[in-house]
């Protein structure tokens, strides 16, 4: 294993322990690894061993290869060319990521209502929007930027034609939701 990939490995690790809702107490007491070292392992501060991967992975209910596997995950380098865009709508950034996004072109307005579970941010690059959220309405042109918490309910439409709204977000598959004890 490479340096480059042992950093990978503890972002792989982390996000593991927490989807497992652990500590990193309660993988040191699976593991038999000091919570001191497990915390260089996820802050990329220490190199495990192939020994110490084993350890930690079977603490986490899983195995190095998949570790490895969302770690190689995490160093995806995509390019999106402009113009792949079907029916006014775009996806920025794609696969199975942390983040998500997507580009909207046009007047559209899906006349729905939207709630996500993470947060996001809508951008206007050009043209003008309506946002109505939380029972509050709110008008957004070229370069304004609205965010909005996990869970708020939200509608838009695009007010101008030629309209441009970038939304990135935290996936929906990843649980953004704070907890003190992580």
């Amino acid at each position: 294993m490479d340096d480059k990939e042992t950093l990978r490995v503890g972002a792989a690790v982390r996000r593991q322990r927490r989807s497992l809702g652990l500590t990193l107490a309660a993988v040191a007491s699976r593991s038999g690894l000091s919570v001191p070292f497990l915390s260089q392992i996820e802050n990329e501060r220490a190199r495990p061993s192939a020994r110490s991967l084993d350890r930690v992975a079977d603490a986490l209910e899983t195995t190095p290869a998949r570790l490895r596997a969302a770690a190689d995950s995490a160093r995806a380098v995509d390019v999106v060319r402009g113009g792949q865009e079907e029916e006014g709508v775009r996806r920025v950034v794609r696969g199975r990521h942390q983040l998500s996004a997507l580009e909207f072109t046009g007047e559209l307005d899906l006349g729905r209502e939207f709630q996500h579970r993470n947060d996001e941010v809508m951008y206007v690059a050009e043209g003008a929007a309506e946002v109505e959220a939380e029972g509050q309405a709110y008008r957004l042109e070229r370069g304004d930027t609205l965010f909005l918490s996990g869970g708020v309910r939200h509608r838009w439409r695009a007010t101008v034609p030629g309209t441009r709204l970038l939304f990135v977000a935290v996936a929906e598959h990843i649980d953004a939701t704070f907890d003190p004890r992580r």
